[in-house]
């Protein structure tokens, strides 16, 4: 089929989704009993548009990547003579490789979604949301224009508030829901400050022409360098929101609250993905700006090190993830600041697939462990009360580890080639931003391989326990044993520590900490309920694997998490580049050009050895406090008691600062939002008492001068007459001079 005939079916790409969300929102909206007696329809009937979206996407990328030919098809939206702006898409393989990693991921979110919502009432509703979503997205990356962009974002934006509030009858997802929405509006807005910006300097809005333009005006020294620095920094704004990066990062682990389906394609091919790919898009113009690009460098340093800290000690398991996404987005970042934008789009893909597939595994996990202890979250998504679930749930056990280990950084899975490109540009740039690389990639390890012990490995303690858990990395081992029903009632609660809470009471006895050999960290003795059930009324039950249709998106997506960091090796030969799944295929054909590839791959392994030994570092320690089958973990003792008291503070210092989200929430709280609420008390109180007071006391002075006036006004005429005498004597008086006689 020729690349004309193809392109013309290019703008159906975010068009199938966006007809299959209008439609479906239409129906639910017009027939809305009937919409939901069809919704298998609606749901095939979604998923069947991104199916057709997918493969124009690579049908389209198969005929571009061996031209690598740049297209645009451009209508005109407001024809003036003065200002002209055009609206369409744009064809080129960033372009193409974006729509191929939203439409795929899309695909596989919707058919798992349809077994994870099967029994929630809004089911046609997320399935209309989640077309949106992918068509706002698509629509993104295929704009040729930063209007067309713009609309584009905010449209992403809108979706994100729908889908992460879409149970919005609890307080803490429509609570999410709201912070996403205005911590996002922080940075659109200074987004949208940089597009005016940069069109004052280059009079467009087109993203190649302004960029050509830009280059000529610096080249010409016809530019601000200080303005020049502003604009790409608001325009850097923008990602740094959609990102989830510091310091506007604080959004990302409550979006948890939304549907996990959700937050796989948040995390993975939308949201967080706009930011990344907006970089990468005006990377000619802000790559000649060294203010800025050391400015962006320095803030994906900072986040990806702070996403990682405060991964470390997380109990649920979908905000663990969470930061972890925020800890590889600032990889991304910190590649582009340090101008290697295109190990920033490996790392991109690299990542979607590899934490896609964390996601719906976790999802897995929360929809067994629903059944078990509730739908609270703090229950459901608890790693503390899972564990052993490798054994009744095999492949989303094994399809989590590969994901897993995969941000772990292990080779040969997809994100070790992308993340140890981003580490090596990064220690070229600069040591300081080097060593926070290498020392991420250790975090990395512990806290993906933390997640995976505590989740997937050991004996359930759910419905058993054996030990008792503080929230600390090394949490102390009581012998207790005890068992439980299948009721979603409290097993123990402690006062002034958190404890993990195993399922069924039958008889509760007040006991005190020292009773159970336990040193309490403060002043204050705790105090426990604990309760007794006997072994003969044991009526345990386990979670069970999920159905094919949550079982068979984790198996596809775990293809790309193995093999798809093959395709973004650089050959050799540095002139040419393997960037282009099309190019690799092609030079596997070759044998000679194969050998060199596979020598390639082996200087890569010998360069990521120091990297690779923080990794192992990483999960060594990790397995050593959570590894253990029996029992989660025992503390470690020291015969030093003063260096056993040092490094209990350390520990808890860094718990403390892990739970409590690095204190930022706590600091825009204080600083910020009551700030925020003082000043808008003094509008009010000025308004009500100041605006108010001077038109409501000018309408009563009004009120009182007509009553007084009303009560003078009796209709006899002798009394105006006489009144109108004195007025006109008075008026005399003060016209005319009258002689004073002198006196005698």
């Amino acid at each position: 089929m020729p690349v004309e005939l193809i392109n013309n079916y290019v703008c159906l790409i975010p068009l199938c989704p966006l007809v299959a969300s209008c439609s479906t929102g239409s129906f639910l909206f017009l027939f809305p009993e009937a919409t939901k007696n069809l919704r298998r329809p609606c749901a095939m009937f979604n998923t069947l548009s991104l199916v057709i979206a997918m493969v124009i996407s690579l049908v389209s990328f198969w005929k571009q990547a061996g031209t690598h030919s740049i297209e645009q098809h451009l209508w005109t939206w407001i024809p003036k003579s003065d200002f002209r702006l055009k609206i369409g898409f744009l064809i080129d393989p960033l372009t193409l490789i974006m729509s191929i990693l939203v439409t795929t991921v899309g695909i596989v979110v919707m058919i798992y979604s349809d077994s994870y919502m099967c029994h929630d009432s809004g089911y046609a509703r997320f399935y209309g949301y989640l077309s949106l979503f992918t068509a706002s997205m698509l629509g993104l990356v295929l704009s040729p224009n930063l209007i067309q962009i713009y609309f584009f974002w905010e449209l992403v934006g809108m979706c994100s508030y729908l889908l992460i509030g879409f149970w919005f009858a609890r307080s803490s997802a429509a609570n999410a829901c709201q912070k996403a929405f205005v911590t996002n509006r922080i940075g659109d807005f200074g987004l949208l400050l940089g597009i005016l910006g940069i069109y004052w300097i280059t009079g467009s809005f087109e993203i190649f022409e302004l960029c050509d333009c830009f280059i000529e005006l610096d080249k010409n020294g016809a530019i601000n360098p200080i303005f020049a620095n502003m604009v790409a920094l608001l325009l850097f704004l923008g990602p740094v929101a959609k990102s989830a990066q510091f310091p506007l990062h604080v959004w990302l682990p409550d979006a948890m609250e939304g549907p996990t389906p959700i937050s796989a394609l948040i995390h993975a091919a939308t949201m967080v993905a706009a930011g990344i790919f907006f970089i990468v898009r005006i990377f000619n113009f802000i790559s000649i700006l060294p203010p800025t690009m050391y400015t962006i460098s320095w803030i994906g340093g900072v986040t990806t090190l702070l996403g990682a800290t405060l991964a470390l000690v997380q109990k649920d398991l979908k905000k663990g993830l969470a930061y972890s996404t925020m800890s590889q987005l600032g990889y991304m970042v910190l590649a582009s600041g340090v101008g290697a934008s295109q190990s920033a789009l490996f790392h991109l893909i690299t990542h979607a697939y590899s934490k896609a597939l964390l996601f719906l595994g976790s999802g897995s996990v929360i929809h067994s462990m629903e059944k078990l202890v509730g739908y609270s979250p703090a229950r459901s998504q608890n790693m503390y009360l899972m564990g052993g679930l490798r054994k009744s749930m095999p492949i989303t056990g094994i399809t989590f580890l590969l994901g897993a280990l995969s941000l772990c950084g292990a080779p040969p899975l997809s994100c070790f080639w992308s993340k140890d490109q981003i580490i090596t540009e990064t220690w070229l740039y600069s040591p300081y931003l080097g060593l926070i690389a290498s020392t991420t990639a250790g975090f990395t390890a512990f806290y993906m391989s933390r997640i995976y012990l505590l989740t997937f490995e050991g004996d359930f303690r759910a419905n058993r326990t054996n030990s008792i858990v503080f929230d600390t990395f090394f949490p102390s081992k009581i012998n207790v044993t005890s068992w439980g029903g299948t009721q979603p009632e409290s097993f123990l609660r402690q006062t002034n520590n958190n404890l993990i809470s195993p399922i069924g009471i039958k008889q509760r006895k007040v006991i005190k900490a020292t009773d159970l050999g336990i040193v309490p960290t403060s002043q204050s003795e705790p105090v426990f309920e604990k309760a007794f059930q006997t072994p003969s009324e044991l009526d345990l039950i386990y979670p069970q694997e999920a159905n094919l249709s949550m079982i068979l998106p984790p198996i596809i997506l775990a293809i790309p998490t193995i093999f798809s960091g093959l395709i973004g090796i650089t050959s050799v030969e540095k002139e040419t580049s393997i960037d282009l799944p099309f190019d690799w295929l092609i030079s596997l054909v070759s044998f000679s050009i194969t050998n060199k590839y596979f020598q390639n791959l082996t200087e890569t392994l010998i360069s990521s050895i120091p990297s690779l030994s923080l990794s192992i570092i990483g999960f060594s320690i990790s397995f050593k406090i959570y590894g253990h089958s029996n029992r989660i973990v025992d503390r470690t003792e020291f015969k030093d008691s003063k260096n056993k008291h040092i490094l209990n503070n350390f520990l808890l210092h860094i718990r403390n600062w892990s739970i409590n989200k690095g204190y930022i929430d706590h600091f825009y709280e204080t600083y910020f939002v009551r700030t925020l609420t003082l000043i808008s008390k003094i509008v009010l109180y000025f308004d009500l008492w100041i605006i108010d007071g001077f038109i409501n006391g000018t309408g009563a002075l009004n009120i009182f001068g007509g009553e007084s006036i009303r009560h003078g006004k009796t209709g006899r005429i002798s009394q105006y007459l006489f009144g109108l005498i004195i007025g006109t004597i008075l008026l005399v008086s003060l016209v005319v001079d009258f002689p004073i006689p002198p006196l005698p």
